[in-house]
């Protein structure tokens, strides 16, 4: 099934969206992004679009910090995507990709005198990591200073730790901050559950203040009673905790089965992290009608199958 793309103010096919060579944003990263699934459900015949109103309101945010003039408001960013991934008909999980960047074809450093632009596309995707990820602690830090926003340069650092990881045969790879602990994945932010209770890295830790990890604390507390305690964590902690897990809009809660070759309690699925991702499911396919306002609709009656 083919899909689309909104680009320069209007719906084209996919492979009709293309950038000039010396677009800015190629060049020196001055572009952010968020990622938002839609989570297909059968027997609705509907696909949800999980918290999209606070992805297009943390891009609102990221575009201050870069000096990007967005030319919509949050509603109208979230109608478009919702004409998009209805214009695509998909009856499957997807993942969209939004793109907040500098779109003069100029060379040149800088923030300032530049054009701005957004675009948006939809694509079917499935699992992001295996079911059970190993995962290994990398040599490339979590860089100090960094804006609460998805900027697309800042994530070089993402990508080395990332394809070290897969050539030392992990399945992802989990950064430290720069004074040696715990911060985050590649592409997810990492919950260990300790004493029972959920531990995770602070905000001073050098994370992106992920949104499913916000979504994880509020459903922990509400439907399990299980506290989360925001602190630094040592790296010795992943080894010997309980049960480890990462969340993020693409690994949804994904188990980590073992770190640095050592296994996470048993190496299976924890009963905390299975009980978590029972909820996730329901809640993220709109089963649950207590989360419904997390959960946009984008088929107006369903689809036919």
């Amino acid at each position: 099934m083919p899909s689309y793309a909104f680009f320069h103010k209007q719906f084209v096919p996919l492979s009709e969206a293309k950038v000039g060579i010396m677009t800015h944003c190629l060049h020196y990263g001055t572009a952010l992004f968020e990622g938002i699934r839609g989570n297909w459900n059968s027997d609705h015949k509907q696909i949800y679009l999980f918290r999209l109103k606070e992805h297009y309101e943390r891009m609102g945010n990221g575009c201050h910090v870069l000096k990007i003039n967005l030319p919509y408001t949050t509603d109208k960013l979230c109608q478009i995507t919702v004409e998009l991934v209805e214009r695509c008909g998909f009856q499957e999980d997807i993942y969209i990709r939004p793109l907040a960047y500098k779109s003069s074809e100029a060379l040149g450093v800088r923030l300032h005198d530049l054009e701005d632009n957004f675009l948006v596309f939809a694509v079917p995707w499935g699992p992001y990591l295996p079911d059970k990820a190993r995962c290994g602690v990398s040599s490339w830090r979590r860089p100090k200073e960094t804006p609460q926003a998805k900027i697309t340069g800042l994530y070089i650092t993402n990508a080395l730790a990332k394809t070290e990881a897969f050539e030392n045969d992990f399945d992802e790879a989990i950064m430290l901050t720069p004074d040696g602990y715990v911060s985050e994945g590649s592409g997810e932010n990492i919950f260990l559950v300790i004493d029972g209770k959920l531990v995770t890295p602070a905000s001073y830790n050098n994370i992106l203040m992920g949104i499913t990890r916000d979504t994880v604390i509020k459903l922990a507390k509400n439907e399990l009673g299980i506290e989360t305690i925001e602190r630094p964590i040592d790296r010795s902690e992943l080894y010997n905790a309980e049960e480890c897990f990462l969340t993020g809009t693409a690994a949804n809660i994904t188990t980590v089965a073992e770190v640095d070759h050592r296994k996470i309690g048993n190496g299976e699925v924890g009963e905390t992290t299975k009980k978590l991702k029972k909820i996730y499911f329901d809640v993220t396919r709109g089963n649950n009608p207590k989360y419904l306002d997390w959960c946009t609709p984008v088929y107006k009656t369903g689809v036919k199958a």
